[in-house]
């Protein structure tokens, strides 16, 4: 299993990252699409090749096709907007707010799956990217649509432990090459 493979992999110094890990997916209440969705596109968003080589496999057996495109289609669509908007917010100056993106951005409109499973992905991402406007304009969208504050949370927790992980496991691989 792709989580027994990376929790061995993690140092000894990182036993929490192993027990988180096996918490936030291994003991995930999130139902299947949700998670496996949440799992891949923070994966990618991570930008670790091992995290990504490790759990896509587990993702794309767990997610429909759709969800598997739509998944990948949230990791790349926020990669654009979290460093759109994220600068927008931190410039300033605020006439930026005035003038339109410009961007496109069709696959928030109809992402091929649940709305609300495609939001919860895109905020996971933007935690991952740190972009504060793009957190609050999902998780807005997210508790209007009746999902609870748990849930939200289920998504950032697994953001926030694919992240370390992956920054572990390639800071190691570094480390190890350069003996």
């Amino acid at each position: 299993m792709a989580l027994d493979t990376l929790k061995s992999a993690l140092p000894d110094y990182a036993k929490d990252l192993k027990l988180n890990l096996g918490s936030v997916i291994g003991n995930s209440e999130l139902p299947q699409q949700q998670l496996w969705g949440t799992v891949l596109a923070c994966a990618i968003a991570s930008r670790s090749p091992r995290v990504l080589s490790e759990l896509e496999p587990e993702a794309k057996a767990n997610l429909s096709a759709e969800a598997y495109t739509a998944a990948k289609s949230a990791a790349a669509v926020m990669a654009m907007n979290n460093v759109y908007y994220r600068t927008r917010h931190l410039l300033s100056d605020p006439e930026y707010n005035n003038l339109r993106a410009g961007l496109r951005m069709n696959v928030i409109g109809n992402p091929g799956v649940d709305k609300t499973d495609f939001e919860l992905w895109s905020l996971a991402v933007s935690a991952i990217n740190g972009c504060g406007m793009c957190l609050d304009s999902h998780e807005q969208v997210l508790r209007k649509a009746g999902v609870d504050r748990e849930t939200v949370q289920e998504a950032f927790k697994i953001a926030s432990v694919l992240q370390a992980v992956g920054a572990t496991l390639d800071a190691e691989s570094v480390l190890a090459e350069n003996g």
